[in-house]
């Protein structure tokens, strides 16, 4: 079931948060984070723009969002996403149902642009976006340093 953020959601979204961070270059993070924070991060987002979660089972199997992705007003209608899923839930078509979920909403929203920044070597990630319809617009190489080794980023667009 797809729905809304709720701030008791915050364990579960930190706990799937914290294993990319942790174990992953997929986030650029390198502390994790607590649960008074994630529901910080929650509170901010949700305040403005859509934030929604996938349960199934019980628990929280993935959640996106998107939020402000520069801060200057001529940018007030263009986004940037992101989307996490609990590693028990992935290839099971629910990162893709939260994204169309979530780009229905802004579309509904009135926002104009999506930007997703994605490790250039998170090939599932990528995959996802280009069936989703989003393109790649740009390559940063080694912008990023985690786990001993340097980063690049691509930054994939979807106009609504």
């Amino acid at each position: 079931m797809i729905r809304n953020v709720e701030l008791q959601d915050a364990a579960q979204i930190a706990d799937i948060y914290n294993g990319y961070v942790k174990n992953t270059d997929i986030s650029f993070e390198t502390e994790q984070v607590s649960k008074a924070e994630m529901q910080e991060r929650i509170r901010q987002i949700a305040a403005r723009y859509p934030y929604i979660v996938y349960e199934k089972e019980g628990r929280i199997a993935g959640y996106c969002y998107a939020h402000e992705w520069k801060e200057r007003a001529a940018y007030s209608k263009t986004l940037e996403t992101t989307v996490y899923l609990h590693p028990a839930f992935k290839r099971q078509g629910i990162g893709n149902a939260l994204m169309r979920a979530l780009i229905e909403e802004c579309r509904k929203s009135g926002f104009h642009a999506l930007i997703a920044c994605i490790t250039d070597d998170n090939k599932g990630s990528i995959a996802l976006h280009e069936q989703l319809g989003f393109r790649q617009v740009s390559h940063f190489k080694e912008v990023g340093y985690k786990f001993g080794r340097w980063l690049g980023v691509v930054d994939y667009e979807l106009l609504l």
